[in-house]
């Protein structure tokens, strides 16, 4: 193949997702030329919506935390306000927290934004939880305040500062969800109903950390959810908008092939499936460690560190999710909420080794985006979304001649348990119907085996340890980085752009560094 180079650019970043978007703002914030390369004719990875018939279907988002109101921004606002996107989308406020309906305990708990409101409703289901709800919400306060202060120091936290100023956050730091609620004393239907949010992150409460569960809890229940009127896709366009009104560059249909480079830290360039060299020193990698490491560097510059650091990691939860398009509205067929988690048992740990396997796993995050914005389809319809992850390969065992046939089983599961649980008869209301599979999101996106949620974060890789050991882990191969959900952050969307934003800043960092 003819191989001709193009000019050269202070970063290259590959991947359009939310991480690399964000990245790539932040890195032509701080002066220095950018290219996003992306191998699929739009932006946003996951973040992106598609049509079927009279409806456009959310892709993945259910709803976006820690974003809050223009008058009191949230974290995500505030980084959107400073990338220069937030006024490019018209964002819609999430009316309910969850609503919670588990199939061995009989669940069916609807829960509110707001903290006091939250206490309430939960004193409500559970008498004698308030004052436990109460100490945990305090002790969450001080994880975000914790948080907030390792983001503004990039990492390079002040451990005497941290003691000082955050003692309770350290020293709840090795302990899993579980283990903390316990030393709460909050009562057990209490923590069942509090610990619904798990599958959002996709370890069991066992062996989740209580800093990584609670950060997330604190900022969806005191600053809302949120989301775009035209999905997901809204963000990923004013993304690239942004990005050209700052002089940067992106390619679609684009795929990167190898990252070249002469030795570890010794980047040259990136090169396209057409031959296309590119000449950077600095690589922002918004794709998996495994992809990267095992496929895309230069073989003589991966060393067997690299190689061991990334093996020694679990694969987290593979997606699997239905679309359906509905010719009733949501009233008519008596769907209330926005947001249901319907889980067979209340115990995480056991719906985790249920989620193992396919034919076990009835498992469902589901959305009605209708009662969030009634105008988000046709008049007269509504559209559904329901989500589940596979916590191993075992979509891998699933045979070439029976994959269509697995896909449709497992969609009827999902209408069955949803028709069951809450009594709203869906199935002869369906009018459009589509299913991403494990394989659908390999793919689409390129993950090792339909991986939705990056690299499991329990244990010695759960969120803390990451975000501790980041310096560390950017000198396994100096001037690459990663961003998205495979990155320090873990995934979803707020974790992403975050990731994106620490990565785009850090890149910055280096620049300024090589010229002095």
């Amino acid at each position: 193949m003819e191989k001709h180079t193009t000019k050269a650019y202070d970063v290259v970043v590959i991947g359009a997702g939310n991480g690399g978007l964000t990245a790539a703002i932040r890195v032509l914030q701080g002066g220095y030329s950018c290219l996003v390369l992306e191998k699929h004719n739009l932006p946003g990875g996951f973040a992106t919506s598609f049509k079927r018939g009279r409806f456009e279907f959310e892709a993945s988002l259910h709803e976006l935390n820690d974003f809050g109101s223009p008058e009191e921004p949230g974290d995500i606002r505030t980084l959107f306000r400073d990338l220069g996107v937030e006024d490019k989308i018209d964002w819609l406020r999430i009316p309910e927290a969850y609503h919670l309906i588990t199939t061995d305990k009989k669940y069916d708990c609807e829960m509110p934004f707001g903290v006091q409101a939250f206490i309430d409703k939960m004193e409500e289901y559970v008498p004698g939880s308030r004052r436990s709800m109460t100490d945990f919400f305090d002790l969450c306060e001080e994880v975000r305040a914790a948080q907030t202060y390792s983001n503004s120091v990039n990492g390079n936290t002040d451990s005497e500062y941290m003691k000082k100023n955050f003692p309770n956050f350290i020293k709840a730091g090795s302990y899993s969800v579980n283990q903390v609620l316990e030393a709460l004393k909050m009562p057990p239907r209490a923590r069942d109903i509090l610990n619904a949010y798990w599958c959002y992150l996709g370890v069991d409460c066992d062996r989740m950390s209580f800093l990584h569960y609670g950060s997330m809890v604190i900022r969806y229940i005191t600053r809302d959810a949120w989301m775009p009127k035209m999905r997901s896709h809204e963000i990923s366009l004013a993304m690239d908008a942004r990005i050209r009104e700052l002089g940067g560059d992106i390619w679609y249909n684009s795929p990167a092939v190898k990252i070249h480079a002469e030795g570890p830290g010794a980047i040259t360039g990136v090169e396209l499936a057409d031959g296309t060299l590119i000449p950077t020193r600095h690589v922002i990698a918004n794709c998996a460690p495994h992809l990267v490491f095992g496929k895309l560097l230069d073989e003589k510059a991966v060393t067997e560190k690299m190689v061991r650091a990334t093996n020694s990691r679990t694969f987290s939860g593979r997606g699997y999710t239905l679309f359906l398009g509905l010719n009733k509205s949501a009233e008519e067929l008596g769907i209330k909420s926005h947001n249901y988690f319907i889980y067979d048992t209340a115990d995480s740990v056991k719906q985790y080794d249920m989620m193992r396997k396919v034919d076990t796993n009835h498992v469902q995050a589901t959305v009605c985006l209708n009662n969030a914005w009634p105008g988000c389809s046709p008049e007269g319809t509504c559209m559904m979304y329901f989500t589940t992850m596979f916590m191993s390969d075992d979509w891998g065992n699933v045979a070439d001649t029976d994959y269509f046939k697995a896909k449709d089983r497992v969609a009827d599961d999902m209408i069955r348990v949803f028709e069951r649980e809450t009594g709203c008869k869906i199935r002869d209301a369906i009018e459009e119907i589509a299913v991403a599979s494990p394989t659908t999101y390999a793919r689409y996106c390129g993950h090792p085996q339909g991986v939705i949620y990056g690299y499991e974060t329990a244990d010695w890789d759960s969120l803390m340890p990451r975000m501790m050991m980041m310096k560390e882990d950017a000198q396994l191969f100096p001037n690459l980085r990663f961003a998205g959900g495979w990155a320090m952050r873990s995934s979803g969307y707020s974790s992403s752009y975050v990731s994106g934003d620490l990565s785009g800043r850090q890149t910055v960092g280096d620049l300024k560094r090589e010229v002095k």
